[in-house]
């Protein structure tokens, strides 16, 4: 952990503040570049400098959004490894679906770290339930969200990548009935859908679509791009998808091109596509793959 108060940690020459990132960085695996403006009081050009310096003296390697270990023995999952992507899109993204999650509601919520900021948002509302294959997700719940009833699906754990997946897994979906599917994707494209790399990992998506009432989409603009192995689910499929920007309108035209009724809202913008009521309506649990009830987000 940091070893200087913040009040010291502003008085530190510029070489002194780069030890103590490499220092950080080495204990804890890996850093943020909000972590470092935080603890620092620096802007992030100026955090991203310091590590660009680092990486150059070779104490550390620079990620999208922060850094890693070049020195810590241990492997580094592949959810860690993602954590440092997009990361301020994420949270905007998660604080623009956290809106639409009513008291009393029942979630499944998919794995993945945009999934994972939609939960750190949940922070302050009560009395939901959340049901998860992620690990990380579980956990984070269990320690921050004392209100909350959590279950975990059992099954076979996809190794490195904290989520459960498998027979068992969805055998527990089948028996129950949720309000509102909180997902994520690898990868969007217009012909084929939202997909993923894993076969296992997109049975447990189908089935968390096909035994909810409310389907939401979190994506950042990063996932708009080449198909993954296995496609879940098509855009008519969601009530609504909550990014950060749609690059070069390529989502909005989708849902225009296949008349479909989802929403689509954007975190960083005021521009929405679709039309609807001032709330999710969503459809029957069970009911997945039928035409959508038409009562989205405004």
């Amino acid at each position: 952990m940091w070893k200087t108060s913040t009040k010291e940690a502003l008085r530190i020459s510029a070489d002194e503040r780069r030890a103590m990132i490499v220092e950080e960085v080495n204990d804890r695996s890996s850093l943020q570049v909000s972590d470092i403006c935080d603890r620092f009081g620096i802007s992030a050009v100026t955090a991203r400098a310091d590590l660009a310096q680092l990486e150059h003296a070779g104490k550390l390697r620079r990620t999208h959004g922060g850094a890693v270990s070049i020195t810590r023995s241990i492997s580094v999952s592949y959810p860690d490894q993602r954590m440092n992507l997009n990361v301020e899109a994420k949270r905007a993204i998660a604080a623009a679906a956290q809106r639409f999650i009513d008291e009393g509601d029942s979630l499944f919520i998919d794995s993945g770290t945009t999934t994972l900021e939609f939960v750190r948002a949940l922070q302050g509302t009560s009395h939901i339930t959340i049901v998860t294959n992620d690990l990380s997700i579980a956990s984070f719940a269990d320690a921050n969200l004392p209100h909350t009833d959590i279950m975990v699906l059992g099954g076979a754990l996809r190794k490195s990548h904290r989520y459960i997946t498998g027979p068992i897994a969805s055998g527990i979906l089948d028996s129950l009935s949720l309000d509102k599917a909180i997902m994520g994707t690898e990868s969007f494209d217009a012909r084929q859908g939202f997909s993923t790399e894993f076969m296992g990992n997109a049975e447990i998506k189908r089935g968390m679509l096909r035994h909810s009432k409310t389907h939401i989409m979190l994506m950042d603009a990063s996932k708009v791009r080449q198909p993954s192995f296995m496609s879940f689910a098509s855009l008519d499929d969601f009530d609504a998808i909550v990014m950060d920007e749609d690059p070069d309108g390529t989502v909005g035209a989708a849902i225009e091109a296949a008349h479909a009724s989802t929403r689509l809202i954007l975190s960083r913008s005021s521009r929405q596509v679709g039309h609807g009521k001032n709330e999710l309506v969503g459809r029957s649990a069970g009911s997945w793959g039928a035409s959508p009830a038409g009562t989205h987000f405004a």
